[in-house]
């Protein structure tokens, strides 16, 4: 994946999800990530997203709370990186009032013409990036590892559907 732009990031301060398998193409994968209306019927952390996914455009999202509590909370990032069915980022920005950033990286990489892998990142970025990382790293990977296994389950049950002839197949791409 070394032809994706991704940035080097400072490892004590980057959480990974797990990587899972997919037993589907990589389109089809990239279908489910990109549908952002539909995230509430498969993804366990960010429940609803609103984004015109262009490069620059806020993603709007409403997130489970993993960190103890019950209840949600909303996010706003920005896209940042875009390239069909193999990468898809945004960012929170750095602003006067809030110096702290940060960046999530959605790959998928193809392992053969029906299966792919997907794993994703959050490098936590600035002045107190370190104690951010100490204070939220472990539920940012529950809810990455959560939402890594959902994709994969989703993703599987789509490319099944469309294999018994149950959905066209532009749903599957």
């Amino acid at each position: 994946m070394s032809e994706l732009s991704i940035p080097a990031y400072d490892i004590a301060t980057l959480v990974r999800s797990i990587t899972v398998d997919i037993d589907a193409p990589a389109s089809v994968v990239w279908n489910v990530l990109v549908d952002l209306p539909n995230y509430h019927t498969w993804n366990p952390f960010c429940i609803a997203a609103e984004s015109t996914l262009k490069l620059g455009a806020p993603v709007e999202m409403t997130l489970k709370n993993y960190a103890g509590t019950d209840g949600t909370f909303t996010n706003t990032e920005y896209v940042c990186a875009f390239v069909p069915e193999r990468l898809l980022s945004w960012e929170l920005l750095a602003t006067a009032d809030t110096p702290n950033a940060a960046r999530r990286d959605q790959i998928i990489e193809r392992v053969a013409e029906s299966r792919c892998r997907y794993y994703s990142t959050d490098a936590f970025l600035g002045e107190i990036s370190h104690e951010i990382m100490a204070e939220n790293g472990s539920w940012v990977k529950r809810a990455f590892d959560d939402t890594a296994v959902a994709l994969k389950s989703r993703s599987e049950a789509i490319f099944a559907e469309y294999r018994r002839g149950s959905i066209p197949k532009e749903v599957s791409r």
